[in-house]
Formats: structure tokens, sequence, C-alpha cells
């Protein structure tokens, strides 16, 4: 009986922790979005000379579930990074969409074309 009582009283607490951590969570992702944004359309747009010296993809995935029908489905999302070289040696990876991802091949040399983290294009030459 005495266990009973203490999770009908503790679940609110428990319930509006977890609620309030969730919304935490969710604000701060958002706003470090806005401001990553920002600083990127406060940067110049620069376009040097590079070169393609790494790609990578980050795969992730996530499985939901459908109490009505008793069933899951796992959903992956793919994010694609590419590492450019510049003429001083100085490296920075960039985010980049799967299109662009598939045209850029390691040892490529050209022009990049950046906005702070923002990859804008690679032109080879």
């Amino acid at each position: 009986m005495w266990g009973i009582g203490l999770f009908e009283s503790l679940f609110p607490i428990f319930f509006l922790l977890f609620f309030g951590v969730a919304i935490y969570m969710i604000v701060s992702t958002l706003a470090a979005r806005a401001r990553e944004n920002r600083r990127n359309d406060a940067s110049p747009r620069l376009t040097v000379p590079a070169s393609v010296v790494a790609k990578r993809a980050q795969v992730g995935s996530s499985v939901h579930h459908n109490a009505a029908t008793h069933t899951s489905s796992t959903h992956y999302n793919t994010r694609y990074f590419a590492t450019f070289q510049f003429e001083s040696g100085d490296r920075l990876e960039l985010p980049v969409a799967a299109t662009e991802y598939g045209l850029l091949v390691e040892g490529d040399h050209g022009l990049l074309s950046f906005q702070g983290t923002r990859y804008l294009g690679f032109q080879r030459q």
C-alpha cells in the first residue's frame, strides 16, 4: 500500500521533470541552430582554392512504435560531410547535401565557396 501511494505522489513530479527536460532540450537545440545561422549570415562569403581531402557520412536511426497496430518501424537519416584543405594547410569540414557529396572526389582541386560553416559549392579546376 505504501509503495502505490508513493508512486501516486511522485509521478506528477517525475512527469513534470521529464517534460521540462524535453522542452529544455528542444529549445536549446533550436537556439543553437539560430545562433549558428546568425553567425553564418554575418560571415563573409568566401571563394578560395582548396582540395577535397576527406569525406564521411554519419548515419542516425530512430525507432517508432505504433501502439495501435503493435508494430515498429526504423527510420534512418544520413548527414554528409566533406573536409577541404586550403593552400595554407588549414582544413575545414563542412556539411554538404547528398547530391554534392556524391559529386565530390577526394583529391579534387578547385574553388570552394562557403560562408562561415555553410557550404555554398565547389568548382573543380
